[in-house]
């Protein structure tokens, strides 16, 4: 029986720069492309079981792919104003959004790998402090007054992607269609899905990209893996 992939697309995006090095986003197409093949590299590597042979370990592709899963939310297209500049952005016009979109093309476009896409909740979005700009703010580094337009950003929640994931892997797991689930996450969204895969006799890895997890998680999942670089400054959890 083969594997599922299923990838946060928000955390994977998080967690890339701090693995991989910045995103450059004046490049969006030359960075879609290298993202997804980073994304492509440590999905595969599951498949991948260590081995020893002739004294030396090796990793031997054993398992099969059934597919990957790419969950992420399309970028908002509106205008807004900025409250400090008061200067119109059009968001879809923003390197942000370019970037997103070339991902989401490069990934449509691969071999073995669906996009799944929920939607952002634009009618509650809205401006926020960046958190290292109201980090100063709060111990008295920066004032109020001195505040730009590059110290803010818009906002809005991403909606559907929880959903499209349980149901992936409730549908997955009844239809009996793999026998492993890795999830490439970093929150305890999934443990509700983690359970009911479980029970129909799932194995169900965790891939938190070496992010540290809460201990209690460890008794939702059957194994902790991570298979891209580890970040030199972070330690394992």
């Amino acid at each position: 029986m083969p594997t599922a992939i299923l990838i946060d697309g928000g955390f994977f995006l998080y967690r890339y720069p701090k693995i991989y090095g910045p995103i450059d986003l004046s490049r969006p197409e030359e960075e879609a492309k290298r993202v997804s093949q980073d994304l492509y590299r440590l999905a595969v590597k599951h498949l991948d079981v260590k081995k020893r042979r002739a004294g030396k370990v090796v990793w031997v592709r054993e398992r099969e792919l059934y597919r990957i899963f790419f969950y992420d939310c399309p970028p908002l297209t509106k205008r807004v104003h900025n409250p400090l500049s008061k200067k119109a952005i059009n968001l879809s016009e923003t390197p942000t959004a370019r970037f997103r979109n070339a991902l989401h093309a490069e990934l449509k476009a691969m071999r073995k790998v669906a996009l799944r896409l929920g939607y952002l909740d634009e009618h509650n979005a809205r401006w926020e402090i960046k958190p290292p700009v109201l980090e100063q703010l709060l111990k008295g580094k920066k004032r109020w007054e001195d505040l730009n337009a590059d110290d803010v950003y818009y906002y809005a929640r991403q909606k559907g992607v929880d959903m499209r994931i349980g149901l992936d892997i409730a549908s997955m797991a009844f239809k009996k269609q793999v026998d492993q689930i890795v999830l490439i996450a970093g929150d305890s969204d999934f443990v509700p899905a983690a359970k009911l895969a479980r029970r129909e006799g799932i194995d169900f890895i965790l891939d938190p990209m070496w992010n540290p997890i809460r201990p209690d998680l460890y008794e939702h999942i059957d194994g902790l893996r991570s298979t891209c670089p580890k970040p030199k400054t972070e330690g394992q959890p």
